[in-house]
């Protein structure tokens, strides 16, 4: 498989090709074109041959693509089934939606905890992920390495205490806080999320049409 120089424009498609995938395995679709394929997402056919191309060969020619076979190549990219570990920090009101409605397990992360300072949440569950007090974050980690942290906390705080998780081992992050995170460690990753950016995209779109 190669995988030498990949694009971060490739790899921000590879979740669409497999929310796509997804959607035709539940429409019991077993075979699917390159040209079906694009139909389906407003891609074009040697977009998407391009892409795959990346990571090796997955369809024949004449044939075109088994869909429950590149739904697991696409997968296993991603790495949905190396059960990455996560727990969340912020357990306000988006963390508390987050925790009670996205879909960690079907991306291929366990939820082992959350994390806040408010008593009000302190010792409760959420959709059975244990809720602990901050001054229980070092010892927890100690004990229970995790892949990715998410945060879901103010921008004040944000900064410091990413930089005190990357001390203490942690290598991603699902960043919510509406601020850009960085490290000086090469190793460590960042996907900060930024709700206004689109919808200001939605909003150029509206008013450009």
């Amino acid at each position: 498989m190669r995988k030498e120089n990949i694009s971060d424009a490739v790899i921000r498609r590879l979740p669409r090709y497999y929310r796509q995938l997804t959607d035709l395995c539940n429409r019991g679709v077993v075979r699917i074109s390159s040209h079906s394929l694009g139909q389906e997402m407003n891609i074009t056919a040697s977009q998407i041959r391009q892409d795959f191309s990346c990571f090796g060969e997955f369809g024949q020619q004449g044939y075109g693509y088994n869909v429950e076979e590149l739904r697991a190549e696409i997968g296993h990219i991603l790495g949905v089934d190396n059960n990455h570990h996560l727990i969340m920090i912020g357990v306000g009101n988006l963390g508390h939606a987050l925790l009670q409605n996205f879909p960690f397990s079907q991306s291929g992360f366990t939820v082992d905890a959350a994390f806040d300072v408010s008593p009000a949440v302190i010792g409760t569950v959420v959709n059975n992920v244990p809720v602990y007090a901050m001054s229980e974050l070092d010892h927890f980690l100690q004990d229970h390495p995790v892949d990715v942290v998410v945060l879901t906390i103010p921008q004040s705080v944000a900064q410091d205490t990413a930089s005190h998780l990357i001390n203490l081992g942690v290598k991603g992050f699902w960043n919510f806080t509406n601020i850009e995170l960085s490290s000086q460690l090469p190793d460590v990753q960042f996907e900060n999320i930024h709700f206004a950016d689109s919808l200001l995209t939605l909003s150029y779109r509206i008013a450009n049409r």
